[in-house]
Formats: structure tokens, C-alpha cells, sequence
């Protein structure tokens, strides 16, 4: 058998001509783990500083919603507050109307409801409430709620001739429809037309 060449063991790898793992781009297994511990190292940290903005965001949709809620709590509860201060308002004006009937005459208790009357209307008015009053207009059934009939020889079919109650609509909702005696035609003057 031939017999291959062997390097001497004294010598190194400059001296034969072979290139060093430094040379060739390799790395030794200690670096290259030295290398994968601190990869390893930096991703646990990164990790770690997501899972911490995570949880920082988590937090903080949870107090936005907590907030949320109770400021819609709180402007369900309190929404009414200036509208009940315009109606206490007028309260008061009404109980010192009843307190001051019997030391006045009537014409001026009469004249102190009128005025706060009016003035209910006003504060209505500014938060968006409006009457209706459908006096001797034709009957809608969007507005008004028909309570009787009555026959009616100078008013047409449909019309409302007597106002029970009025209506109310807040913007352009109906509130409560104005309740409302309707003219029919007269039981006489359907056989003269018959005929």
C-alpha cells in the first residue's frame, strides 16, 4: 500500500499553507455560542419589553373603557339637570300663584298662571320640545290620537274641532299626540246626498 503523506505535528496551519477558521469566515463552536447566548439574550429582553407594552395597552383600554362607562352613567343620570331647573323654576312660580289665590283677586291669579304657563312653553321650547295644538287643522294620525267623533254641518270631514289635550314632539319625534275630538259629516246631510 502507498503510503499518504502525513503533515508533521509540530507544524501549524500558516506554516503549510492552510488557512485559519478566522480566515475562512467560520467561527469556533465557543464563539458561535457565545454568539446564540447573547441572540438569545437580546430577544428575552425584547420579549420582555413587548410583553410590558402589552400589558401597558391592556391597562390602558381597560381605564378608558371604566371611564367611558361611567361618564355615560353619570350623563344618563345628570342629562335633565338644567331642564329640571328651568321646571322647578316654574314650579315655584306656580306655588306662589296658588299660595297668593286667596289674598288677590281672580283676574290677576288668573293673569300669574297665564304668565307661567307662557313660560313653561319657553323653557319647553329651549330644550327642543314644542305643542302641538291642532285646532281646526285636517287629522293626522302621525299627531293626533282621535277620542270621539262630533257631527259638524260648518266644519269638513277630518277636521279637529275640539283639542282634548295637546301634543308634544321633542325636535322631530312625537313626544305624545295631541288627543282630539274629529268633525264628521252629519247623519242628515249623508241621505240628502244619498238621494
Amino acid at each position: 500500500m502507498p503510503e499518504t503523506p502525513t503533515q508533521p505535528e509540530d507544524e501549524t496551519p500558516e506554516e503549510t499553507g492552510a488557512e485559519t477558521p478566522e480566515e475562512t469566515g467560520a467561527e469556533t463552536p465557543v464563539a458561535e455560542e457565545a454568539d446564540e447566548v447573547s441572540e438569545l439574550e437580546t430577544l428575552r429582553g425584547e420579549t420582555a419589553a413587548l410583553e410590558d407594552r402589552l400589558m401597558r395597552a391592556l391597562a390602558e383600554t381597560e381605564n378608558v373603557r371604566r371611564r367611558a362607562e361611567r361618564e355615560r352613567e353619570d350623563a344618563s343620570k345628570y342629562a335633565i339637570t338644567t331642564f329640571a331647573r328651568d321646571i322647578v323654576a316654574i314650579a315655584d312660580d306656580l306655588n306662589r300663584a296658588v299660595g297668593s289665590a286667596g289674598d288677590s283677586d281672580p283676574t290677576s291669579v288668573f293673569e300669574g298662571i297665564e304668565l307661567t304657563l307662557r313660560s313653561l312653553d319657553t323653557a319647553l321650547e329651549r330644550y327642543g320640545i314644542t305643542c302641538i295644538d291642532p285646532q281646526d287643522d285636517k287629522f293626522d294620525h302621525n299627531f293626533h290620537e282621535a277620542m270621539f267623533e262630533v257631527e259638524s254641518p260648518d266644519k269638513e270631514p277630518g277636521t279637529v274641532v275640539q283639542v282634548i289635550q295637546r301634543g308634544y314632539r321633542i325636535h322631530d319625534r312625537l313626544l305624545r299626540p295631541a288627543r282630539v275630538g274629529v268633525a264628521k259629516r252629519p247623519a242628515d246631510d249623508s241621505i240628502n246626498t244619498e238621494a
